[in-house]
Protein backbone atom coordinates (compact mmCIF):
# COMPACT_ATOMS: atom_id res chain seq x y z
CA UNK A 1 0.00 0.00 0.00
CA UNK A 2 1.31 3.52 -0.73
CA UNK A 3 1.04 6.08 1.93
CA UNK A 4 1.95 9.77 2.36
CA UNK A 5 5.75 10.48 2.79
CA UNK A 6 5.90 12.93 5.73
CA UNK A 7 8.09 15.46 4.78
CA UNK A 8 6.96 18.48 6.60
CA UNK A 9 7.72 17.78 10.82
CA UNK A 10 6.82 19.43 13.59
CA UNK A 11 8.18 18.76 17.19
CA UNK A 12 6.66 20.32 20.20
CA UNK A 13 8.63 20.60 23.34
CA UNK A 14 12.51 20.78 22.84
CA UNK A 15 13.44 18.67 26.00
CA UNK A 16 15.85 15.95 26.08
CA UNK A 17 13.82 13.37 23.91
CA UNK A 18 12.01 16.41 21.88
CA UNK A 19 15.24 17.79 20.86
CA UNK A 20 16.57 14.43 19.98
CA UNK A 21 13.50 13.40 17.34
CA UNK A 22 13.56 16.95 15.84
CA UNK A 23 17.18 16.58 14.79
CA UNK A 24 17.37 13.07 13.88
CA UNK A 25 14.31 13.93 11.68
CA UNK A 26 16.09 16.93 10.37
CA UNK A 27 19.64 14.74 10.33
CA UNK A 28 17.22 12.41 7.67
CA UNK A 29 16.56 15.18 5.38
CA UNK A 30 12.93 16.36 7.15
CA UNK A 31 11.70 20.04 7.36
CA UNK A 32 11.40 20.51 10.99
CA UNK A 33 10.09 23.21 13.26
CA UNK A 34 11.03 22.70 16.53
CA UNK A 35 8.24 24.35 19.25
CA UNK A 36 8.96 25.50 22.63
CA UNK A 37 6.92 27.67 24.53
CA UNK A 38 9.30 31.00 25.01
CA UNK A 39 13.10 32.37 24.05
CA UNK A 40 14.49 30.94 27.48
CA UNK A 41 12.78 27.29 26.00
CA UNK A 42 13.92 27.47 22.68
CA UNK A 43 17.10 28.78 23.64
CA UNK A 44 18.01 25.53 26.00
CA UNK A 45 16.63 23.04 22.76
CA UNK A 46 19.78 25.08 20.58
CA UNK A 47 22.36 24.18 22.82
CA UNK A 48 21.25 20.83 23.08
CA UNK A 49 20.57 20.57 19.62
CA UNK A 50 24.32 21.80 18.84
CA UNK A 51 25.62 18.66 21.42
CA UNK A 52 23.56 15.93 19.99
CA UNK A 53 25.20 16.87 16.34
CA UNK A 54 28.89 16.50 18.61
CA UNK A 55 27.51 13.21 19.83
CA UNK A 56 26.61 12.59 16.71
CA UNK A 57 29.91 12.88 14.98
CA UNK A 58 31.17 10.66 17.51
CA UNK A 59 28.83 7.76 17.86
CA UNK A 60 27.66 7.75 14.05
CA UNK A 61 29.76 6.35 11.05
CA UNK A 62 27.64 8.64 8.39
CA UNK A 63 27.40 11.86 10.76
CA UNK A 64 30.57 14.20 9.98
CA UNK A 65 30.26 18.08 9.30
CA UNK A 66 28.54 18.46 6.53
CA UNK A 67 26.05 15.83 7.20
CA UNK A 68 25.69 17.31 10.30
CA UNK A 69 25.48 21.27 9.34
CA UNK A 70 22.62 20.03 6.83
CA UNK A 71 20.56 18.60 10.06
CA UNK A 72 21.03 22.18 11.55
CA UNK A 73 19.50 24.06 7.97
CA UNK A 74 16.86 21.74 8.01
CA UNK A 75 15.45 22.84 11.34
CA UNK A 76 14.16 25.97 12.59
CA UNK A 77 12.39 27.35 15.76
CA UNK A 78 9.41 29.04 16.92
CA UNK A 79 7.36 29.39 20.36
CA UNK A 80 4.36 30.77 17.99
CA UNK A 81 2.47 27.24 18.40
CA UNK A 82 0.03 28.29 15.15
CA UNK A 83 3.06 28.86 13.11
CA UNK A 84 4.67 26.20 14.28
CA UNK A 85 1.96 23.33 12.79
CA UNK A 86 0.45 25.67 10.04
CA UNK A 87 2.61 23.31 7.29
CA UNK A 88 2.79 20.01 9.12
CA UNK A 89 2.68 16.33 7.55
CA UNK A 90 3.54 15.19 10.99
CA UNK A 91 2.92 16.70 14.54
CA UNK A 92 4.88 14.73 16.84
CA UNK A 93 4.09 15.89 20.65
CA UNK A 94 6.94 15.43 23.39
CA UNK A 95 5.87 18.53 26.31
CA UNK A 96 5.65 17.07 30.16
CA UNK A 97 3.61 14.01 31.01
CA UNK A 98 0.51 16.19 31.84
CA UNK A 99 -2.79 15.32 31.01
CA UNK A 100 -4.81 18.61 31.01
CA UNK A 101 -2.10 20.09 29.35
CA UNK A 102 -1.91 17.58 26.51
CA UNK A 103 -5.12 17.79 25.78
CA UNK A 104 -4.93 21.93 25.76
CA UNK A 105 -1.70 21.51 23.42
CA UNK A 106 -3.64 19.37 21.24
CA UNK A 107 -7.19 21.38 21.23
CA UNK A 108 -4.83 23.99 19.64
CA UNK A 109 -2.81 21.74 16.96
CA UNK A 110 -6.38 20.40 16.01
CA UNK A 111 -7.20 24.24 14.74
CA UNK A 112 -4.19 25.44 13.55
CA UNK A 113 -2.95 21.76 11.96
CA UNK A 114 -4.00 21.12 8.16
CA UNK A 115 -6.42 18.35 7.48
CA UNK A 116 -4.29 15.98 6.70
CA UNK A 117 -1.43 16.16 9.11
CA UNK A 118 -0.49 12.80 11.19
CA UNK A 119 -1.07 13.51 14.91
CA UNK A 120 1.66 11.72 17.09
CA UNK A 121 2.15 11.80 20.93
CA UNK A 122 5.52 10.30 22.96
CA UNK A 123 4.10 10.14 25.72
CA UNK A 124 5.23 7.75 28.45
CA UNK A 125 2.58 6.88 30.94
CA UNK A 126 -0.41 8.21 29.05
CA UNK A 127 -2.33 6.19 26.80
CA UNK A 128 -3.16 8.03 23.80
CA UNK A 129 -7.04 7.66 24.47
CA UNK A 130 -7.19 9.62 26.99
CA UNK A 131 -6.35 12.89 24.92
CA UNK A 132 -7.15 11.53 21.62
CA UNK A 133 -10.34 13.40 21.39
CA UNK A 134 -8.83 17.15 21.85
CA UNK A 135 -7.04 16.76 18.03
CA UNK A 136 -10.68 16.93 16.85
CA UNK A 137 -9.05 14.26 14.81
CA UNK A 138 -8.80 10.98 16.80
CA UNK A 139 -8.50 8.61 13.79
CA UNK A 140 -5.46 10.45 12.83
CA UNK A 141 -3.82 10.21 16.47
CA UNK A 142 -1.50 7.84 17.62
CA UNK A 143 1.53 6.80 19.91
CA UNK A 144 5.44 7.60 18.30
CA UNK A 145 7.25 6.68 21.03
CA UNK A 146 11.15 6.89 21.18
CA UNK A 147 13.32 5.22 23.84
CA UNK A 148 16.67 7.76 24.36
CA UNK A 149 19.82 8.39 22.74
CA UNK A 150 18.03 7.59 19.31
CA UNK A 151 20.63 7.51 17.02
CA UNK A 152 21.61 5.15 18.57
CA UNK A 153 18.87 3.22 20.31
CA UNK A 154 16.87 4.03 17.07
CA UNK A 155 13.68 2.16 18.11
CA UNK A 156 10.42 3.84 17.51
CA UNK A 157 7.27 2.13 19.03
CA UNK A 158 4.29 3.05 17.03
CA UNK A 159 0.89 2.22 18.59
CA UNK A 160 -2.76 3.05 17.94
CA UNK A 161 -5.97 3.54 19.94
CA UNK A 162 -9.23 1.89 19.26
CA UNK A 163 -10.25 4.53 17.10
CA UNK A 164 -6.71 4.97 15.02
CA UNK A 165 -7.01 4.33 11.33
CA UNK A 166 -4.65 1.39 10.78
CA UNK A 167 -3.74 3.67 7.41
CA UNK A 168 -1.95 5.95 10.20
CA UNK A 169 -0.02 3.07 11.69
CA UNK A 170 1.30 2.20 8.27
CA UNK A 171 2.37 5.79 7.91
CA UNK A 172 4.59 5.95 10.77
CA UNK A 173 6.50 2.57 10.66
CA UNK A 174 7.23 4.28 6.91
CA UNK A 175 8.55 7.68 8.41
CA UNK A 176 10.49 5.78 11.20
CA UNK A 177 11.88 3.94 8.57
CA UNK A 178 13.02 7.52 6.82
CA UNK A 179 14.63 8.71 9.97
CA UNK A 180 16.64 5.79 10.44
CA UNK A 181 14.70 4.33 13.15
CA UNK A 182 13.54 0.73 13.85
CA UNK A 183 9.61 0.45 13.59
CA UNK A 184 8.24 -1.92 16.29
CA UNK A 185 4.07 -1.38 15.59
CA UNK A 186 1.64 -2.50 18.58
CA UNK A 187 -1.78 -3.84 17.46
CA UNK A 188 -3.12 -1.89 20.85
CA UNK A 189 -2.69 0.47 23.56
CA UNK A 190 -0.22 -1.06 26.13
CA UNK A 191 0.69 0.94 29.15
CA UNK A 192 4.34 1.35 28.78
CA UNK A 193 4.50 0.14 24.93
CA UNK A 194 6.72 -2.68 25.04
CA UNK A 195 10.10 -1.39 25.55
CA UNK A 196 8.90 -0.09 29.52
CA UNK A 197 6.80 -3.26 29.59
CA UNK A 198 10.10 -4.99 29.67
CA UNK A 199 12.08 -2.11 31.46
CA UNK A 200 10.53 -0.70 34.20
CA UNK A 201 10.39 -3.74 36.27
CA UNK A 202 14.45 -3.95 35.58
CA UNK A 203 15.05 -0.58 37.07
CA UNK A 204 12.33 -0.71 39.78
CA UNK A 205 14.41 -4.00 40.53
CA UNK A 206 17.97 -1.90 40.68
CA UNK A 207 15.77 0.69 43.00
CA UNK A 208 14.82 -2.10 45.52
CA UNK A 209 18.26 -3.18 46.02
CA UNK A 210 19.63 0.31 46.16
CA UNK A 211 16.41 1.43 48.76
CA UNK A 212 17.15 -1.66 50.91
CA UNK A 213 20.64 -1.11 51.35
CA UNK A 214 21.39 -4.44 49.88
CA UNK A 215 23.88 -3.23 47.24
CA UNK A 216 25.70 0.21 45.67
CA UNK A 217 24.80 0.98 41.88
CA UNK A 218 28.08 0.32 40.18
CA UNK A 219 27.81 -3.55 41.75
CA UNK A 220 24.00 -4.06 40.59
CA UNK A 221 24.92 -2.27 37.29
CA UNK A 222 28.85 -4.65 37.12
CA UNK A 223 26.67 -7.66 38.35
CA UNK A 224 23.56 -6.97 35.34
CA UNK A 225 26.28 -6.25 32.42
CA UNK A 226 28.31 -9.06 33.06
CA UNK A 227 25.46 -12.32 33.87
CA UNK A 228 23.43 -10.74 30.87
CA UNK A 229 25.69 -9.03 28.08
CA UNK A 230 23.93 -6.34 28.53
CA UNK A 231 25.82 -2.77 27.67
CA UNK A 232 23.95 -0.95 30.65
CA UNK A 233 23.03 -1.64 33.90
CA UNK A 234 19.67 0.05 35.10
CA UNK A 235 21.36 2.77 37.05
CA UNK A 236 23.43 3.68 34.05
CA UNK A 237 19.83 3.46 32.28
CA UNK A 238 17.89 5.41 34.68
CA UNK A 239 20.91 8.03 34.03
CA UNK A 240 20.58 8.05 30.82
CA UNK A 241 16.20 8.31 31.03
CA UNK A 242 16.95 11.13 33.04
CA UNK A 243 16.43 11.54 36.89
CA UNK A 244 13.61 13.85 37.02
CA UNK A 245 11.57 11.50 34.57
CA UNK A 246 12.00 8.81 36.47
CA UNK A 247 10.95 10.59 39.77
CA UNK A 248 7.49 12.08 37.49
CA UNK A 249 6.75 8.10 36.58
CA UNK A 250 6.94 7.40 39.99
CA UNK A 251 4.90 10.15 41.32
CA UNK A 252 2.20 9.45 38.72
CA UNK A 253 1.46 6.37 39.52
CA UNK A 254 -1.25 5.84 42.15
CA UNK A 255 -0.19 2.51 42.82
CA UNK A 256 3.32 2.61 43.65
CA UNK A 257 4.52 1.10 46.59
CA UNK A 258 5.41 2.65 49.57
CA UNK A 259 9.49 2.33 49.34
CA UNK A 260 9.13 3.63 45.94
CA UNK A 261 7.36 6.80 46.77
CA UNK A 262 10.21 7.06 50.09
CA UNK A 263 12.84 6.60 47.34
CA UNK A 264 11.61 9.37 45.28
CA UNK A 265 11.50 11.59 48.54
CA UNK A 266 14.96 10.75 49.72
CA UNK A 267 16.59 9.80 46.94
CA UNK A 268 15.71 11.24 43.27
CA UNK A 269 14.26 14.87 45.26
CA UNK A 270 17.57 15.17 46.38
CA UNK A 271 19.81 14.61 43.59
CA UNK A 272 17.71 16.80 41.22
CA UNK A 273 17.86 19.70 43.59
CA UNK A 274 21.81 19.13 43.54
CA UNK A 275 21.40 18.78 40.08
CA UNK A 276 22.68 15.37 39.56
CA UNK A 277 19.79 14.69 37.27
CA UNK A 278 21.46 12.16 34.87
CA UNK A 279 23.77 11.93 32.08
CA UNK A 280 22.59 14.82 30.29
CA UNK A 281 23.41 17.13 33.40
CA UNK A 282 26.64 15.09 33.71
CA UNK A 283 25.55 13.98 36.84
CA UNK A 284 23.23 11.58 37.91
CA UNK A 285 23.86 7.85 39.98
CA UNK A 286 27.05 8.46 38.14
CA UNK A 287 29.47 11.25 37.15
CA UNK A 288 30.02 11.59 33.11
CA UNK A 289 32.99 13.71 31.33
CA UNK A 290 32.00 15.82 28.22
CA UNK A 291 31.93 12.53 25.84
CA UNK A 292 29.08 10.71 28.24
CA UNK A 293 31.81 8.27 29.65
CA UNK A 294 31.35 7.57 33.37
CA UNK A 295 34.44 8.98 34.95
CA UNK A 296 33.25 8.01 38.89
Amino acid sequence: MTVMTLNNVTVLGAGVLGAQIAFCSAFAGKKVVSYDINEEALAAGKKRFDAIGEQMKAELESANDETVAAAHANLTQTSDLKEAVANADLVIEAIPENLELKRKVWAEVGQYAPETAVFATNTSTLMPSKFADATGAPERFLALHFANHIWIQNTAEVMPHEGTDPKYVDQLVEFAEQINMVPVPLKREQPGYVLNTLLVPLLSAGMYLLHHDVAEPVDIDRDWRNSTGSPRGPFEIMDLVGVRTLAAVIQSDENAADWKKQFVKETLEPMIAAGKTGLEAGQGFYTYDVNGNIVS
